[in-house]
């Protein structure tokens, strides 16, 4: 590669990319994805549509494409897939731990991963099929199965060499667990203590009771788990305490990621599969429910506003006012909503400390609702210079404001206790709330104070 056309961020090496595709440089495109990390390779081939992507397959190393496959999002997985044939997809999990074979036979039909599964040695074979058997939402299907475990009563210096032969630490080993004969776990050992602690000595004198994850436990619980408590590296028990893998640095951020993009595009009525390159139908369908679900609740506030029209036909600067208080109950609830969601997220929301939020944001609002009610009131009078008009708009701004906050906090621990996802659906109740509120106590008080 040329020197003067060395990029240095993501957004030049795509532009450096499309340029070489618009030259049909094939020596140029074989070269960078050469010099490409299975990650970046995967970013590259997310940031482009489908039919330049096909073209990009091309100049991908052979060896080097089941782990590409393995890491790119699932739907471009599966379109990836869905053309190849059962050899195909044998020679492309050919060489791949058992995540990763997991990771691409998770987008293949049946027929496929029978057929790939005879193909598979017998280890790896009970390892996919063992993640395979976990709903895609719990710690077991994100887990290492492969583990590097010793039994208990022997010598550090046992367990080196044991460790040397079998060629057993990767870049992704942290601990070395400590079993006893069923696989029950007892504790974990540092490598630092491994070679750092008087070779004579057994394991169990330096074994430490570890924090351990349940397989079953949903991966979002886990995600805050970890987050809080800063941990690289978790060993994962079934339920009757047995050792079934670990979960390493790269599945902790990986399971951060997910849980992050997913409360992102759940946020925004997005399904959990979209990503920027999603095809039109594909995408439109997935957007279209949400929009659907909006337009149910924006007849709803319409249908608030119809119940006070003798007053919005007498008053013009009623209707020209009304958006106004809906915009800044709105804006504040989707606020408070948004720290709620990020709390529940990271596991800091329980018990008492409820309570103490919701009176938080129960006077974040007031007090917010009463300088931007005194604003707009000022506003409003200096516009129409009645004062009766700005006395309303200044008291349902207030209430909305008020009551906007609130609703922030309560929607989502409601949702929360209904085992429903409060990004999912939190956003558009919240809109709906405050909409309605707002209307009803704008509309409202006009009637009460100005007819």
């Amino acid at each position: 590669m040329r020197d003067e056309e060395k990029y240095t961020n993501s957004e030049e090496q795509l532009l450096y990319l499309q340029k070489r595709l618009d030259e049909e440089d094939t020596a140029a495109l074989s070269e960078l994805f050469t010099e490409l990390d299975i990650l970046s390779i995967a970013r590259t081939l997310e940031s482009f549509p489908t039919k330049t992507r096909d073209r990009l397959w091309e100049y991908i190393p052979e060896a080097l494409l089941g782990e590409v496959l393995a890491e790119v999002d699932e739907d471009i997985r599966a379109d990836y897939i869905e053309d190849l044939s059962a050899s195909d997809v044998e020679q492309i999990v050919k060489g791949l731990d058992a995540q990763e074979v997991a990771e691409v036979l998770d987008v293949a039909d049946e027929e496929i991963k029978t057929t790939v599964y005879a193909s598979l040695d017998q280890e790896i074979r009970a390892q996919v099929e063992n993640l395979h058997s976990y709903e895609d939402d719990v710690v077991g299907r994100y887990m290492d199965p492969e583990t590097v475990n010793v039994k208990q009563g022997v010598s550090l210096e046992a367990v080196q060499r044991y460790i040397r032969i079998h060629q057993l630490l990767d870049d992704e080993s942290q601990q070395i667990m400590i079993t006893d004969k069923d696989k029950g776990l007892l504790g974990t050992l540092t490598l630092i203590d491994l070679v750092k602690q008087p070779q004579e000595s057994v394991v169990d004198e330096y074994m430490v009771a570890p924090f351990t994850l349940n397989d079953q436990m949903k991966v979002s619980e886990a995600a805050a788990l970890l987050r809080s408590k800063e941990l690289p590296f978790v060993p994962v028990c079934d339920s009757d305490g047995l050792l079934v893998g670990q979960l390493n640095a790269a599945d902790v951020l990986e399971i951060t990621q997910d849980d992050a993009d997913m409360t992102l595009k759940h946020m925004s009525g997005v399904s959990d599969e979209e990503e920027v390159f999603t095809p039109i139908l594909r995408s439109a369908k997935s957007r279209g429910i949400w929009l659907g679900i909006n337009l149910l609740t924006a007849f709803l506030a319409a249908f608030v506003i119809g119940q006070f029209e003798e007053v919005l036909d007498q008053i013009v600067a009623l209707a020209i006012l009304m958006p106004v208080v809906a915009s800044m109950g709105g804006i504040a609830g989707s606020q408070t909503l948004t720290v709620v969601i990020r709390g529940l997220a990271l596991g800091q929301l329980a018990g008492n400390n409820k309570q103490w939020l919701y009176n938080k944001e129960l006077w974040v609002g007031m007090s917010n609702g009463l300088v931007w009610a005194l604003v707009v009131g000022g506003i409003s009078y200096l516009w129409f210079g009645d004062p009766l008009i700005t006395l309303v708009i200044t008291l349902a701004i207030f209430v909305n404001m008020s009551l906007a906050n609130l609703s922030g906090v309560l929607i989502p621990l409601v949702l929360k206790r209904l085992q429903i996802d409060p990004a999912l659906s939190g956003a558009v109740i919240l809109t709906t709330v405050t909409d309605v509120v707002g209307f009803m106590s704008f509309l409202g008080l006009a009637t009460l104070i100005i007819l």
